[in-house]
C-alpha cells in the first residue's frame, strides 16, 4: 500500500500528462514539426482516436492521451472530421481542437470562364472531389427551375451555374454539398434588381447566363465586354448567326488559338456558325462583369468584332469595315 501511495505522489509531483506517461509506460518517438492529416470517423471512441493519433505520429502515448481526455470530461465531445495537426503539439491543444471541431479547411478559387469539366479537375487537384464522380453528379444537378432543361443536347445541366469565386470549405465535404454551395452562390447573384432588369429585356435566366457565358469566353479586355454583349444582342434581334468562336472551342473541348473553316462546320447544336440563336445552354461559368455587360450593353450598334493578336478586339458596323478589320488584326 505504501508503495502505491509513493507512486501516486511521484506521478503528481511530475505533474499532468508527464505523470500519466510514467503511469502508462514509455513514450513513442515521433518526428516533431510534421504536418499530419488525420481523419476521425463518426462513432470512434476517445481511445480509438488516441490510438489513431499515436499510430500517425501526432502524439507519443495513446493511453496517456485517453486518460487525460477522460479527466477533462471530453470523452463524448471529440468531433468527427478531417483534421490537420503538427506532430509534437501539446496534447491539450489537440484535445481542444477535436472538441471544438476545428476541422481542416481547403481554400480554392474558380476562375471566371471555367467549364464544369475544368471545375471538376480543379476540385480533384485540391483533393475535394473525384473528377469523374463530380461530373456524373453535375450532369443532372439542377436545384433551381432556371437550370432545368429537357434538351438532351445539354451534357451538364449545371454548366454555367457554378459561380466563379473563392471558397473556403471543410475537407471531406460531399460532392452534393459542393454543387449546392456553388449553385447557391450563383443564385445569390440573381438579386431582385437583376431579375427586374431581365424582365425589362424579356430574357429568361437561362438565356441570360448562356449569353453571359459567350461574352465571358470572348472577352479578354474587361472594357470590351459590354460591346461584345451588344453585338450578340443585336444579332439575336435581327436573326443573324452569332458566329461565336467560343462555341466552337466548347465543342472542341479546348481553346484552339486559330479556328479553321472546317472547325466552323462541326455538326453540333452549339455551333453558332451553323445555327441561329443561342446555343442550348451556357458554355462556361460567367463572372459578374460579363453578367453586368449583358444587363447593360453598350449603346453603340456594332455588328461585328474580330480579335487582335493581343486579345483585344476591333469592332465594326458594316461587313465591309469588318473585312478590313480582319486584315488589320492579322498584321
Amino acid at each position: 500500500m505504501f508503495k502505491k501511495i509513493l507512486l501516486l505522489m511521484l506521478i503528481l509531483a511530475v505533474g499532468g500528462l508527464g505523470g500519466l506517461y510514467l503511469l502508462f509506460g514509455g513514450q513513442k518517438d515521433i518526428v516533431e514539426g510534421r504536418t499530419v492529416v488525420v481523419k476521425i470517423t463518426g462513432g470512434m471512441s476517445a481511445s480509438q482516436i488516441a490510438r489513431l493519433l499515436e499510430d500517425q505520429g501526432v502524439i507519443r502515448n495513446a493511453r496517456a492521451f485517453s486518460a487525460e481526455v477522460k479527466t477533462r470530461g471530453l470523452e463524448n465531445v471529440l468531433q468527427a472530421g478531417e483534421y490537420e495537426f503538427i506532430s509534437g503539439t501539446p496534447a491539450r491543444v489537440i484535445m481542444e481542437k477535436l472538441a471544438a471541431g476545428e476541422i481542416r479547411r481547403i481554400r480554392f478559387t474558380i476562375p471566371e470562364g471555367f467549364t464544369v469539366k475544368q471545375i471538376a479537375e480543379l476540385l480533384e487537384q485540391n483533393q475535394l472531389a473525384d473528377k469523374d464522380a463530380f461530373l456524373a453528379a453535375a450532369k443532372d444537378y439542377a436545384p433551381y427551375d432556371y437550370m432545368k432543361t429537357n434538351d438532351s443536347r445539354v451534357e451538364y445541366k449545371s454548366e454555367g451555374f457554378l459561380f466563379p469565386s473563392t471558397y473556403n470549405v471543410p475537407a471531406g465535404i460531399s460532392i452534393n454539398a459542393l454543387l449546392g454551395m456553388l449553385t447557391r452562390e450563383f443564385d445569390n447573384q440573381l438579386t431582385d434588381q437583376v431579375r427586374e432588369r431581365l424582365k425589362e429585356q424579356k430574357m429568361s435566366v437561362r438565356n441570360f447566363v448562356t449569353l453571359a457565358s459567350l461574352v465571358e469566353k470572348e472577352a479578354a479586355v474587361a472594357s470590351e465586354r459590354k460591346f461584345i454583349a451588344k453585338v450578340f444582342i443585336k444579332r439575336l434581334a435581327i436573326f443573324m448567326p452569332l458566329q461565336s468562336c467560343a462555341t466552337i472551342q466548347y465543342i472542341l473541348g479546348y481553346p484552339k488559338p486559330e479556328l479553321t473553316i472546317a472547325d466552323t462546320k462541326l455538326p453540333s447544336a452549339y455551333n453558332t456558325y451553323l445555327h441561329y440563336g443561342l446555343p442550348p445552354g451556357p458554355i462556361a461559368s460567367p463572372g459578374l462583369l460579363s453578367m453586368q455587360a449583358v444587363l447593360n450593353p453598350a449603346e453603340e450598334d456594332y455588328l461585328y468584332f474580330v480579335a487582335r493578336k493581343d486579345g483585344s478586339h476591333i469592332f465594326s458596323h458594316t461587313h465591309e469595315r469588318h473585312l478590313a478589320a480582319i486584315r488589320e488584326a492579322s498584321k
